[in-house]
């Protein structure tokens, strides 16, 4: 009887242990329609992978602006049964005609717009192949289900927003080239009006020969040949051989630690994993919390400008050069790193040892999923700058991407969104671009983060600082509406949002030797996911810049 009492008292006295599964599922996306999808199959007796196939391909549909089926992108998988992880890499692949200086002029100049508008920007799209390897290898419903979703709003059509229409404003030529972009998304040849109902009856056609076929549904038979024809018709160089020949990647994601939280991002070809466990190295070093907010600033923008170093210099396609990845990330490199770094002055970027030649936006997409077993997925998905290429392969629907400008197209010389690179992310044939997309993972003692955004080369800052939030015990809504600066080592400033820093720490860390430039308009659309074990509670955000939703169920 002792025995039983005192066996009671250790129980009650025991501190509650985490919980093992989550008490409601999480969905967190850019729209809507892409929300719902996904509660709708998990409704229907799908898991987190089955309702990513039904996000990915929804937002492909309402989402043009930032991904499709023209695109690539990264998921980040949780197993909650046996705590498998794996990133499948989805990127797209440079066409086998590829060539090293197929952008430059005679004169080897870069010339402007051609790795950005057009058939010839577009590589070969991953995310068809992601899907159907998603649905085969981790999902439990068929492909005829998750894309259903899809299937109806392609065809029976969505009212547009009034983000779509700014971005058809911003891209309004590049779709005029299109015939067929046109004729898709602007009305009149102009941009339409909003409310429009968008319908998009080739790409419904699309969809559907992807759920009964797969993959081979887009990379073979007849939607492969009206592919091939229309890129060729407009200057491209796809060939049969590029589609057939293109394969998914499944890759060990990447790990490392701040401060007791296990963080798991995605490995090369992004840049996200390494560059922000990088830079959570180098801060590992400071207490930031003790800090003043322009000191804490400043040693995160060191941080920041060491991580675009790095990656400017080493990053590239895995599988075509050498990426020293457990250098990059190991906390002895950040060390010395850390030992270059001044808390009372800024560093001049040109001053960084290494190679000294080395002279955004809210396209993209990301979602978060959690279902009840515990199961998760952080994706990032993208077809590059808003509408991608602008380009339509007749008889299609697919918009596809220009991630061909994620290469360097020339050592020094920035893409779209200001970074340059060196050799290892110069273009060739079959090569995956480098990319900043970071899906990520966060666990502490106490919870689980999912998270990204879209933002181009801001998305690893934007994460990072999301992390860091994590880390002082604040809550998703926090995570994705905090105010945000970036800096990636060429160009040489802090860009930052609107009322992120007061007029007396703008002048105090001009003082310490920062450029600052103010951003015109706020930037990102984070989607987040909080499973807090230790009470046993699901919250989830969506970005309030943009238009998505986040629910919990």
């Amino acid at each position: 009887m002792k025995r039983w009492f005192l066996l009671c008292l250790l129980v009650l006295c025991e501190p509650a242990l985490a919980a093992t599964t989550p008490p409601a599922a999480a969905i967190a996306t850019a729209h809507p329609l892409a929300t719902e999808a996904g509660h709708e199959i998990l409704a229907a007796g799908g898991n987190a992978f089955d309702a990513a196939v039904a996000i990915t391909a929804t937002l492909a549909v309402v989402e043009p602006t930032g991904s499709g089926l023209g695109g690539g992108g990264f998921w980040l998988l949780h197993r909650a049964k046996n705590g498998y992880q794996t990133m499948l890499d989805g990127r797209e692949r440079a066409p086998l005609a590829a060539k090293r200086d197929m952008y430059l002029d005679a004169k080897g100049e870069v010339i402007p717009n051609l790795s950005v508008d057009g058939a010839l920007a577009a590589g070969i799209p991953g995310i068809p192949a992601g899907i159907a390897h998603l649905a085969a290898h981790y999902g439990k419903l068929p492909l005829r289900k998750t894309l259903a979703p899809a299937i109806r709003h392609a065809r029976n059509g969505f009212a547009i927003s009034e983000s779509y229409r700014r971005m058809a404003q911003f891209r309004l030529e590049a779709l005029r080239a299109s015939t067929s972009a046109a004729s898709i998304f602007l009305h009149e040849n102009d941009v339409p009006p909003l409310g429009h109902l968008l319908k998009q009856p080739d790409l419904a056609d699309t969809l559907e020969a992807i759920a009964k076929q797969g993959a081979a549904g887009f990379y073979n038979g007849a939607l492969a040949d009206k592919l091939i024809k229309g890129v060729r018709r407009a200057g491209g160089i796809w060939t049969h051989k590029d589609l057939t020949s293109y394969r998914l990647s499944e890759r060990q994601p990447l790990q490392g630690t701040y401060r007791g939280i296990r963080i798991t991002s995605a490995a090369p070809p992004s840049s996200g994993g390494i560059a922000l466990i990088s830079a959570l190295n180098i801060l590992a070093g400071y207490d930031l919390k003790a800090l003043e907010p322009v000191a804490r600033a400043h040693l995160i923008t060191e941080a920041l400008r060491r991580a675009y170093r790095d990656r400017a210099i080493y990053l590239g396609d895995p599988d075509q050069v050498a990426v020293p990845v457990a250098r990059l990330t190991a906390p002895l490199y950040a060390d010395g790193l850390r030992a270059s770094l001044r808390t009372d002055r800024a560093t001049p970027s040109n001053t960084l040892p290494g190679n000294a030649t080395l002279s955004a936006g809210n396209d993209t997409t990301h979602f978060s999923v959690l279902d009840k077993q515990g199961n998760r997925v952080a994706a990032t998905l993208s077809i590059n700058f808003p509408f991608g290429s602008g380009f339509v392969a007749p008889g299609t629907g697919v918009l596809l991407n220009d991630e061909m400008d994620d290469f360097s197209a020339k050592p020094g010389v920035p893409n779209v969104y200001g970074l340059v690179g060196g050799e290892a992310n110069a273009i060739a044939p079959g090569k995956r671009p480098l990319s900043s997309m970071s899906p990520t993972f966060l666990e502490s003692k106490n919870g689980v983060a999912i998270l990204g955004t879209p933002g181009g080369s801001r998305i690893i800052s934007m994460v990072l600082l999301s992390t860091l939030d994590f880390a002082a015990g604040n809550n998703p809504a926090s995570w994705v509406g905090l105010k945000r600066f970036h800096h990636q080592f060429l160009p040489d400033v802090i860009q930052h949002e609107p009322g992120t820093f007061s007029a007396e720490q703008a002048a105090s860390l001009t003082q310490l030797g920062h450029t600052l430039k103010e951003v015109t308009d706020p930037y990102g659309n984070m989607q987040a996911i909080l499973w807090d074990r230790k009470n046993n509670k699901v919250k989830a955000a969506s970005d309030p810049r943009g238009e998505g939703t986040a629910t919990v169920r």
